[in-house]
C-alpha cells in the first residue's frame, strides 16, 4: 500500500500537471465508481495530501478524494488508451489521468471539501503535546501505535520499521515505556526518513509507480525492511523478521532495545 512518501510524490507531480486546468471529460470503466459526478468542466485549484489520501480540489467547493489502498496507481498518459486495469479516466487539456487498480480496492469520492485536521500529520502541524497526552501511556506496542491513523497520519509498515531502526527502538516495546525525549527523537527521525523517501519518489517493493509509470528509488536505501538475515548497518547484528498484527516487522534485536 502506498504510504506517505508515495502519496506525497503523486500530489507534487499532480500539482505541476493539473493545477489551473479544467476537467474536460471523465470516463468510468468500473461500476463501483459509477456514482462519481460533478467533475466535468471544473477547474483544479489545488492538489493536497490528507494522510494517505490524494485530494484534488475543484472550483465548485468539491474535491476528488482518492485512496489508492493496496494496488491502486495513478498514471499520466498523453493518449486515452485504457491501461489493463483502468477504472476511471480524467481528461485534461494536456493529457489524461487513469486510475489503474488490479484488485479494485482503491476508492474515489467526490465530496464537499472540508478542512482537515493537520495535528496528526508529521509534515503539517503535528501536535506532539496532544499526541503524548492521548497516546504516551498506552500499553500497545510502539510500532502498532505509530501505524494507527488515529494517532499519526501516513506511517505504514515499511517506514515504521525504518524509523524505529534509525532511533534504535524495539518495535515490540510498549508505547508507555518511551519517554518524552524518546518521542521527540522518534518524530525528528520520522521526518528525515519520510522526506528522504519523497526525494527518491517513494519505495517500490511491489506495485508502486509514480505518475509517469516510473518505480521509486528508495528501496535501495532501506536499512531493515526486507533485510532478514543480513547484517545491521548500525551495529553488525543480524536483522530479524517477526509478525505484528498480521504484518512482517523487520528489526535488529542487538541495537533496537
Amino acid at each position: 500500500m502506498p504510504e506517505l512518501p508515495e502519496v506525497e510524490t503523486l500530489c507534487r507531480q499532480l500539482q505541476i500537471k493539473i493545477c489551473g486546468e479544467k476537467v474536460l471529460a471523465t470516463e468510468i470503466y468500473d461500476d463501483k465508481l459509477a456514482s462519481i459526478k460533478n467533475i466535468k468542466g471544473h477547474e483544479v485549484t489545488a492538489v493536497e495530501r490528507e494522510g494517505k489520501r490524494i485530494v484534488i480540489v475543484l472550483d465548485n467547493e468539491n474535491a476528488i478524494y482518492i485512496h489508492l489502498r493496496m494496488t491502486g496507481r495513478l498514471l499520466w498518459q498523453k493518449d486515452s488508451v485504457k491501461p489493463k486495469y483502468g477504472r476511471i479516466r480524467l481528461t485534461f487539456p494536456n493529457g489524461n489521468i487513469f486510475l489503474d487498480d488490479p484488485r479494485r480496492f482503491a476508492t474515489v469520492e467526490v465530496l464537499k471539501k472540508m478542512d482537515n485536521d493537520p495535528s496528526k500529520d508529521i509534515f503539517k502541524a503535528f501536535d506532539l503535546k496532544s499526541f503524548l497526552g492521548r497516546h504516551a501511556c498506552r500499553k500497545t506496542s510502539v510500532k502498532t501505535l505509530i501505524m494507527d491513523k488515529n494517532a499519526v497520519e501516513g506511517i505504514g509498515n515499511i517506514y515504521a520499521c525504518e524509523i524505529l531502526h534509525r532511533v534504535s527502538i524495539n518495535p515490540e516495546r510498549p508505547a508507555a515505556s518511551l519517554t518524552k525525549a524518546d518521542w521527540i527523537k522518534f518524530f525528528k527521525a520520522a521526518k528525515v526518513v519520510l522526506e528522504k523517501s519523497i526525494t527518491k519518489r517513494g519505495t517500490s517493493i511491489s506495485d508502486w509507480q509514480d505518475l509517469y509509470g516510473r518505480k521509486g528509488e528508495n528501496q535501495h536505501e532501506l536499512k531493515v525492511y526486507g533485510q532478514e538475515g543480513k547484517c545491521c548497518s548500525q551495529c553488525g547484528g543480524i536483522i530479524r523478521r517477526i509478525k505484528q498484527g498480521g504484518r512482517s516487522t523487520y528489526y535488529c534485536p542487538k541495537c533496537q532495545k
